[in-house]
């Protein structure tokens, strides 16, 4: 399978929407003790095809949340959304964590686990079937889901990949 990359975008002239994933408390153990901190996973989109995603780490639960933001800014990628859907089916893998995304009618809304969920939201799209397979843990699955989504493509553009109609892409 071919990686495709889709095409990044700056945050400064979006209106963006922040979703978090999970976080998680991380013990270290020092000679003095335990010493706490927590790790932040986090979504932004505009909710208009444009999505990222970013991790923070802060002794703080808020800190990490924010440093998150940003990191998710920096990470953002427009996607084609046609409709509220996708244009096609796709699967992608990150680690032993395995995703299916697939286009649905209108009005058939988000049907996803709660870290795929935030994820496609966020992007936008509005009706879409999507599975999460093999491993749940929520980093990978975030990662596969952006995968599948950077490989999608554009009808006009495999039309014209291809050297044939729109209308065939469609039909054929």
């Amino acid at each position: 399978m071919a990686k495709h990359t889709a095409d990044r975008v700056k945050a400064g002239e979006l209106e963006l929407k922040e979703k978090v994933v999970a976080i998680n408390r991380v013990t270290k153990t020092t000679k003095g003790g335990r010493t706490f901190s927590f790790s932040a996973l986090v979504v932004v989109g505009d909710e208009n095809g444009v999505v990222g995603h970013g991790l923070g780490k802060a002794k703080e639960v808020q800190e990490a949340i924010a440093k998150g933001i940003d990191d998710a800014k920096k990470n953002l990628i427009r996607i084609p959304v046609m409709h509220g859907t996708i244009p096609h089916d796709q699967d992608a893998k990150e680690g032993a964590a395995k995703v299916l995304i697939k286009p649905a009618a209108k009005g058939t809304g988000v049907i996803a686990g709660g870290t795929m969920r935030a994820v496609l939201e966020s992007a936008g799209i509005k009706d879409v079937l999507a599975k999460s397979l093999g491993s749940a843990n929520p980093h990978n699955v975030v990662k596969a889901t952006f995968n599948a989504l950077m490989q999608l493509r554009e009808p006009a553009q495999v039309a014209k990949t291809r050297s044939v109609s729109l209308k065939k892409v469609f039909n054929g």
